[in-house]
């Protein structure tokens, strides 16, 4: 049986309204939900990856150049937004953009047919878990879809987008599935 894999990136409080949060973050957590929901109906397997960081991230080399405290474990920021059907779900807490666990976690899925990424930054989660991935399963395809993210910034969202399809990273739009 072939699967197909939604892979929710960060849609943590600290990302949505918190420290970090945007106008842009706040807009696409009804698209998100729904697609949770539709895939899940559709009998994908759904997971998260949850940004995870402790009190002396301002030490950290992230920290210098972001210095902005989010997304302390255990923290309210640090959790994924209520709004958003987690249960049954694997989250891979992370310490840095991308997860290594999460691609080899992919890697070893038998019959992995598509895997479909969304969530918050476009420009640096989840276009890190989107390269790791595509370095790990080459031959899967992989899409991210558009209406399903938000970025720093809409240009830096638009400069990612860019990127991953320079990558053969599919960008969808409006809420498709593969």
């Amino acid at each position: 049986m072939e699967m197909k894999l939604l892979v929710v990136v960060d849609m943590q409080k600290d990302f949505v309204d918190g420290a970090l949060g945007t106008a842009e973050a706040v807009s696409i957590v009804p698209k998100v939900r729904d697609k949770i929901l539709k895939c899940r109906a559709e009998g994908w397997t759904v997971v998260f990856t949850r940004d995870t960081h402790t009190e002396d991230y301002l030490e950290t080399q992230e920290g210098k150049n972001l210095p902005v405290v989010h997304c302390v474990k255990g923290t309210p920021g640090w959790e994924i937004v209520p709004e958003l059907p987690v249960e049954d779900s694997r989250i891979f807490d992370k310490v840095t953009f991308g997860s290594m666990e999460l691609a080899q976690y992919a890697a070893g899925l038998s019959n992995l047919e598509a895997i479909q990424l969304i969530g918050l930054c476009t420009d640096i989660c989840v276009i890190s878990n989107a390269l790791l991935l595509k370095a790990a399963l080459p031959e899967v395809p992989i899409s991210v879809d558009e209406e399903c993210c938000a970025g720093v910034t809409p240009e830096s969202h638009k400069n990612a987008l860019a990127a991953m399809e320079a990558c053969q990273i599919k960008i969808e739009n409006a809420g498709s599935i593969l």
